[in-house]
């Protein structure tokens, strides 16, 4: 039943990669199936961790590390893991959904600087890309101080275009990479590491080979025929959604 699957506390870092290989697909946040995330199975207080133990928040790096499933905000520009038996159906379905030719200019540029360097960190892509790091949409303008400059290339326009991009498969996050104190000790949320699948994944491509032909359509229905099997409890319309 989906309430027994959904009913699992997480707790260590290996039940959770245990998960991920099962499942082949775990969001990390709450999303339109009740139960079906990391956050939803994890006890408040070591979701994020605390000063005596790691969390799920702490693991990603570390599980992304393993090279067994690939992360990035996957699940309505949220957060999340796919397996990599399960990847190439993936990528197959979603950039079909989220081609990148149709993507706006600023965005392409962005994967294009990203390609080029292989991997970067957020705010080193940022930059190269052109964008600031300032996330303020209008900046002062010194020769009329009543006319601030719009700033269309703000941070917050940069984390809207590479969560576009991580939906449609074409940019994932290789790792995460923290603050260190003077003591040696890191600090922080860590700053995420973007890279192409392409480049993180390699043996995997290309994606047609890997999913024997299958159209985007039949990737898609064999991700959601596979977690219908797993959770026949949860309406078959919310996967589909979800996915």
């Amino acid at each position: 039943m989906a309430a027994d699957r959904f009913s699992i506390v997480i707790e260590r870092q290996e039940q959770l990669e245990r998960l991920i290989k099962e499942w082949g697909v775990v969001p990390f946040f709450k999303n339109g199936i009740k139960g079906f995330s990391i956050e939803e199975m994890t006890p408040p207080q070591l979701l994020f961790g605390d000063e005596m133990e790691n969390g799920p928040w702490q693991w990603k790096g570390l599980i992304i590390g393993n090279w067994e499933s690939a992360y990035g905000k996957f699940f309505q520009k949220k957060a999340g893991y796919v397996s990599l038996e399960w990847l190439p159906d993936f990528i197959n379905w979603r950039r079909s959904l989220y081609p990148l030719a149709d993507e706006t200019l600023d965005a392409r540029h962005i994967h294009e600087v990203l390609v080029e360097n292989e991997s970067m960190l957020s705010k080193q892509l940022k930059v190269a890309s052109g964008f600031t790091l300032s996330r303020k949409r209008s900046m002062s303008n010194p020769d009329n101080p009543l006319m601030p400059i719009v700033n269309k290339k703000n941070g917050m326009a940069f984390d809207a275009l590479i969560a576009k991009l991580q939906m449609g498969t074409h940019v994932c996050i290789a790792d995460f990479e923290y603050l260190v104190s003077r003591k040696g000790e890191t600090y922080g949320w860590g700053v995420a590491r973007y890279c192409t699948p392409e480049a993180m994944y390699p043996e995997l491509f290309p994606v047609a080979d890997k999913v024997e032909g299958r159209s985007p359509e039949e990737s898609r229905q064999r991700i959601v025929e596979h977690l219908q099997a797993l959770f026949p409890d949860v309406d078959k319309a919310k996967i589909e959604k979800l996915i």
